[in-house]
């Protein structure tokens, strides 16, 4: 498979022109959002190459590796605004933090990362924002949205604050 992928790349930088484009997002936004691959976050948000910084991850939950990456997001390239996107019929719902254990189990070491498994969309995506909103080493912390994406429909739902 990775094979494909690098052949596909080849492929590609055969017909690539620099854009020319710096680094900070031209919206000045990031994307949190799950890694699923049924998210096409481009196309469903009418994005362009350069638009926003994409962060994935599994469930689209706020981590600190996120915070990091939000905080260099911000303070070295400028964004202000966060989104922050779930969806329907997510894994995380399946999983149980005692997939930790069964990792430790089996590797002989536990994870020193949570599962941040999740039953309610609703009530995680509200935690992400609240994440977000009261983290100190963000600069902007008040253009924070939280959605989830419906991924039989692709429409998006704001999920209230609250």
């Amino acid at each position: 498979m990775t094979d494909r992928l690098v052949e596909s790349n080849r492929r590609y930088a055969t017909e690539f022109t620099d854009p020319g484009m710096d680094a900070r997002p031209v919206l000045k936004v990031a994307v949190v959002a799950c890694m699923d691959a049924r998210l096409d976050l481009h196309e469903a948000l009418g994005l362009s190459l350069g638009d926003c910084h994409t962060i994935r991850n599994a469930g689209g939950v706020v981590t600190d590796d996120v915070i990091r990456s939000l905080t260099i997001s911000q303070r070295a390239l400028g964004t202000r605004g966060v989104v922050l996107i779930h969806h329907t019929n997510c894994g995380l719902e399946s999983l149980t933090e005692e997939f930790r254990h069964e990792l430790e189990m089996e590797v002989g070491q536990r994870p020193s990362w949570a599962v941040e498994s999740f039953r309610d969309v609703d009530q995680d995506v509200r935690q992400s924002m609240q994440r977000v909103r009261t983290s100190p080493f963000l600069v902007s912390t008040e253009d924070v949205r939280g959605f989830v994406f419906d991924v039989h429909t692709g429409l998006l739902r704001e999920v209230d604050p609250v």
